[in-house]
């Protein structure tokens, strides 16, 4: 998420009441999660396990909770509560917008596009031209679709992350201020769920189809004529790349990437990356032709079971 103003290193600090390491007026740009910070930007790190990475990343500013050596070219917040305080920097730039019609008055809709009734649309949503959107669907707050785009009835485009951090008194819940992005020439099936990103987008590219009941967790990017069957579940934070298919009731664990070309066989658990244009069965998963034979020979333990009594 990029601001819409200049903002100093100085101010940021003010706004969240922490202390900071470097330049008052360092400049400040936006905030993101680590997988996609640039410089300019705010991360936040709450274990040590990750303060590395975070130290390392392109974020130039490290919104932090230990007062560490500040690499050279970047600033610190130090807090004692950065997951918090990554939080009121999402309400302060990003606040909530309450809903007063079905279609806000903000939003925009593209020449030839049909919205059949009780469709919700967002403030500043914006869908392209000649897409067909049908009864019941719910597209949030500052979500993108392009051009020739069908959504069916009961889809929920834009809910919040499923992102949590467990306290002594329960979860606490980590704000979403992204979007989803829904590019040309995609259709999505009914009773599909579509999480925004935390601080940037959920993308769905180019010529994708979906089939009914997916649910596709925060800041993932969905590549382009990739074809996905009904009940599948890809978690945050996941890169299907071009021209992947992924059949019924897979799931994939978050932070991973599918390459070009995969094929996932029905029911695979992934719990790491794929090699391109290559298939894969099972849970846990593997290349198909070596499940397969690997499967077989568990059939046959029985029998050679036998042969040693």
């Amino acid at each position: 998420m990029k601001f819409t103003g200049k903002y100093s290193l100085k101010e940021i600090a003010e706004l969240i009441d922490c202390k900071y390491v470097g330049d008052p007026e360092f400049p400040v740009q936006g905030m993101n999660e680590i997988h996609v910070v640039t410089p300019g930007d705010i991360v936040f790190v709450d274990h040590l396990k990750y303060y590395d990475k975070a130290l390392e990343s392109a974020a130039t500013i490290i919104l932090i909770n230990k007062e560490v050596e500040c690499p050279e070219g970047k600033a610190l917040l130090i807090s004692d509560d950065p997951f918090r305080d990554f939080n009121k920097l999402t309400k302060h730039f990003n606040p909530f917008q309450l809903a007063n019609l079905m279609v806000a008055d903000s939003a925009e809709i593209g020449e030839g596009t049909v919205l059949q009734p009780n469709v919700f649309v967002g403030n500043n949503a914006k869908i392209g031209k000649n897409c067909l959107i049908h009864a019941g669907v719910n597209i949030g707050d500052n979500c993108i679709i392009g051009d020739n785009v069908i959504i069916h009835s009961g889809t929920v485009l834009g809910g919040d992350a499923f992102y949590y951090k467990k306290r002594e008194t329960g979860f606490d819940k980590l704000l979403s201020g992204g979007r989803v992005v829904v590019q040309d020439n995609v259709e999505i099936g009914s009773n599909n769920s579509i999480d925004r990103g935390v601080t940037g987008d959920t993308i769905i590219g180019e010529g994708s189809k979906l089939d009914n009941l997916i649910q596709i967790g925060h800041d993932t990017v969905i590549g382009k004529k990739c074809l996905i069957a009904s009940q599948v579940g890809i978690a945050g934070c996941v890169v299907v790349e071009d021209n992947v298919t992924i059949w019924g009731q897979v799931g994939i664990r978050s932070d991973i990437t599918i390459a070009t070309g995969t094929v996932l066989m029905a029911q695979c658990g992934v719990s790491k990356d794929t090699v391109p244009n290559t298939t894969y069965w099972g849970t846990p998963f593997g290349e198909v032709r070596t499940k397969l034979k690997e499967y077989a020979a568990i059939k046959r333990l029985p029998e050679i079971v036998k042969t040693f009594k």
